[in-house]
């Protein structure tokens, strides 16, 4: 593990240092980026901050758009309440950015949404799944799917799997999956399945025992967890220790650096809900995958491919836009349609969501498997 923050802590250096070589240049473009780069979740905002960062580069290498180069100034918010708010003033101000792309926690990008709005500057997520960020305003967009889309999805996923009866572990700190698991359970209920247990856990726990043997006394077939890989892998451990057997169902919040690391096997036959897999043979995809790997020596996770897609988004609507102003930018973002991103066809509706697939996985021998794509 030490070796894993060293990397995380080089590559948070790296993400904050990569558009420094553009700091001189008048003739740029400037969109804001702020992610956790340090802290719980540092292994979100790095890999997507390499994505939108190679994105950024094969933009500029390709003529920038409106005769103009991208410049990418990205920030830490380290993964804390507060920083964000902090952090999008000073884009916005001090910066003078045309428009910002974070957070991908739903939590932080509820905080920076209101601000944005309010100064009306465009704000895409690559990854805050909570239907409330969008609610925000009119000035807040997402290339991801929404929590209902992806609850419902796994709850359809696991009634086909026979799962009637399962038990439901919550990150009450996180909108994140108080969203993911309402939506499961509204679903999954609704169509003959029994909630036999629910416990919840705040973010940053260390010991689950007592509420994984709550759960093992209700006797469930699946335990439906959605949360983030820091907590999920230690859970998944500790259950495995009392002997529940069961397999987890999850979200994209599963997918981190340290997720299988850290499990050491105890997710293996477990399923989660996804934005995209390494293992689709569509050539855009495989060209991202070979550049991305070619660049920073690893395979790109659901996050790179997310910053990816986003960043070249919100370029493609500048580009539509034919000017690089806050109000065009978002006029031009509402009308998207057909992108084709690596994470796939992507429209976006009427209430600022991405309207496209996910992708369902399973863990096997300490690796992500791809299982099937569930269209919207």
């Amino acid at each position: 593990m030490k070796r894993l923050f060293r990397f995380l802590g080089c590559a948070a250096a790296a993400c904050l240092v990569s558009t420094a070589a553009l700091a001189d240049d008048e003739d740029v473009i400037k969109i804001g980026e702020f992610q956790s780069l340090t802290g719980a979740n540092a292994s979100y905002g790095i890999s997507s901050c390499n994505g939108s960062r190679l994105a950024m580069e094969e933009i500029n290498a390709a003529g920038g758009v409106l005769g103009k180069k991208i410049k990418l100034i990205t920030e830490d918010d380290r993964s804390l309440p507060g920083e964000p708010a902090t952090i999008i003033r000073k884009l916005i101000s001090r910066d003078g950015v045309v428009a910002v792309l974070g957070e991908f926690a739903s939590s932080r990008a509820l905080e920076a949404a209101p601000i944005a709005q309010e100064m009306k500057i465009p704000m895409l997520s690559p990854g805050a799944t909570n239907e409330k960020v969008t609610e925000v305003g009119d000035y807040i967009f997402r290339n991801c799917f929404i929590d209902p889309f992806q609850g419902t999805v796994m709850s359809k996923f696991a009634l086909k799997q026979g799962f009637k009866k399962v038990a439901v572990l919550v990150d009450e700190k996180q909108d994140y999956s108080k969203g993911l698991a309402e939506s499961f359970k509204k679903h999954f209920t609704e169509n003959g399945g029994t909630i036999v247990k629910e416990q919840s856990y705040s973010s940053g726990d260390r010991d689950f025992k007592a509420q994984l043997t709550s759960i093992r006394a209700a006797k469930p077939e699946a335990i439906f967890l959605p949360g983030y890989y820091t907590e999920v892998s230690l859970i998944a451990r500790q259950a495995r220790q009392l002997g529940l057997k069961v397999p987890f169902l999850g979200g994209d919040g599963w997918i981190g650096n340290s997720l299988l690391e850290v499990a050491k096997g105890a997710l293996d036959g477990s399923y989660l809900s996804s934005h995209w897999s390494v293992e689709n043979q569509d050539p855009a995809v495989q060209k991202f995958v070979a550049a991305y790997k070619a660049k920073y020596g690893t395979m790109p996770d659901d996050m790179a491919a997310l910053g990816y897609d986003g960043l070249r988004i919100v370029v493609d609507a500048i580009r539509r836009a034919g000017v690089a102003e806050p109000k065009a930018i978002r006029d031009a973002l509402a009308q998207t349609k057909d992108f084709p991103g690596v994470t796939g066809m992507i429209t976006i509706d009427e209430k600022r969501n991405a309207k496209k697939p996910a992708v369902i996985q399973k863990i096997e021998d300490g690796k992500f498997r791809f299982v099937e794509t569930v269209v919207p």
